[in-house]
């Protein structure tokens, strides 16, 4: 089973920003390879995957089909570069697997898949994952389990009625072990949300969906802990954390473009893009 154990707040906090890092520094390895891709959110998710995988979930990555374990359901597949990131740090594939990253017949393709060690569900079409970790959560209560189920999601997703529907089915059956992080980058294919299809106010709807619902700047590990942690209070509801991020971040160079859902970065880049990380 991992998880942290804090002997202090601080040096919690500080142990985990280092693991952030750390993650963002193999989502450049992997990206950099094939030049191209989602590198924006796996910069941008890398703060509340150290805090899941480090901190909260409880797993075993030499027994990935222990059935008590936590489960973390990747509804926004094309964010795999920053799940990979963490199950190389976490020891449940090999460091040097990422360099196969996007590879003929690697495992690590640019949205995993079932297939993928440590991936619950396979997350290429959007508007699935909260449905999906809504029957984890209630099949796991159903059997008598504690185990939790944590679901990734975006503001684009909230367009898709299914999102939705699961929503109003996780409230009704009181899924007090479900947690869903809704990563708010704006930003989605076609633009910022407000462009295609205006989704806020994004916490106000969960709450009147009847989540616990609270939204916290998502690129602040101290506030993802926290918001964690007084969601863990909260019984009888499943719980919405709302997170404003950014896209690319911790790197200026990705951080400032204008559309960073897909990107491409030219060879000159890279090693400015790693001291941009560093500097940050």
């Amino acid at each position: 089973m991992q998880k942290v154990e804090s002997h202090s707040r601080a040096s919690t906090i500080s142990e985990l920003q280092v693991r952030a890092r750390r993650l963002r520094l193999h989502v450049l390895r992997m990206a950099e390879r094939v030049g191209q891709g989602y590198v924006g959110q796996g910069l941008d998710i890398a703060d509340l995957l150290a805090v899941l995988y480090f901190h909260e979930i409880r797993y075993d990555p030499h027994r990935l089909d222990w059935p008590d374990r936590d489960r973390f359901v990747l509804s926004t597949g094309h964010y795999s570069i920053g799940l990979y990131a963490a199950l190389a740090e976490a020891g449940v594939i090999p460091l040097d697997e990422l360099d196969t990253y996007g590879a003929d017949g690697s495992r690590l393709e640019m949205s995993g898949s079932e297939f993928t060690p440590g991936f619950e569900m396979t997350g290429g079409s959007l508007g699935q994952g909260l449905s999906q970790a809504v029957g984890m959560a209630l099949g796991l209560h159903l059997d008598g389990r504690d185990a939790r189920v944590f679901n990734l999601l975006s503001d684009g997703e909230l367009q898709e009625g299914a999102t939705w529907e699961a929503a109003m089915a996780g409230a009704y059956y009181r899924l007090d072990s479900l947690f869903a992080f809704i990563d708010c980058n704006n930003q989605q294919a076609d633009g910022p949300p407000r462009q295609v299809m205006a989704v806020e106010p994004v916490d106000e709807k969960w709450a009147a969906f009847g989540w616990d619902t609270q939204r916290i700047n998502g690129n602040d590990i101290e506030a993802i802990v926290t918001a964690i942690d007084a969601a863990k209070t909260v019984n009888g509801r499943p719980h919405a954390i709302v997170m404003d991020t950014l896209m690319g971040k911790g790197v200026r160079l990705f951080e400032q473009r204008e559309k960073a859902h897909f990107i491409r970065v030219g060879p000159d880049e890279w090693d400015l893009a790693r001291q941009q990380l560093e500097a940050s």
